[in-house]
């Protein structure tokens, strides 16, 4: 199994990127102080972390169901977690979000704007490779021909 890909790695910095600015945000510029921000700031750079280091290990090579369906899972984590930054804080700059407005550009867009599209890029071009299952051999109706279809 290879590798994580280029798009993987590089989304995973931009994820870090995202959890450095929210960890700077959260101490030096005491977010942390702001009711619910705070926790939710915290949070954020949790989840970016962790999905990160996760884009970084090789799932692939986990046996079975496992290593063919958590590297796109783990892709999707981080887009959420990418997005779901990206629209809170364009919502905060347009309007409160729990009673916090936010104002000015960050880093931090561009980080989670890079990592959305880059995992993005990955999971169109993971999808593109696959090839569909090979149908049984078996004549249509048998009984091997039904277990070979459920895959037991």
């Amino acid at each position: 199994m290879r590798r994580p890909g280029v798009l993987r790695a590089l989304a995973a910095l931009a994820l870090l990127g995202v959890a450095a600015d929210h960890l700077e945000e959260l101490t030096v510029a005491h977010y942390a102080a702001i009711p619910t921000i705070g926790t939710l700031f915290a949070l954020d750079v949790a989840a970016a972390t962790v999905v990160a280091v996760a884009l970084l290990v090789p799932l692939g090579r986990l046996p079975g169901r496992a290593g063919r369906a958590a590297p796109p899972l783990v892709a999707l984590a981080g887009i959420g977690v990418a997005g779901g930054s990206l629209v809170a804080v364009f919502v905060s700059e347009q309007t409160t979000l729990f009673g916090f407005m936010e104002s000015g550009y960050r880093v931090a867009i561009a980080c989670e704007a890079a990592a959305a599209l880059l995992l993005g890029a990955d999971l169109a071009r993971s999808r593109r490779g696959r090839s569909p299952a090979p149908m049984p051999r078996q004549r249509p109706g048998s009984r091997r021909w039904r277990r070979e279809c459920r895959g037991t």
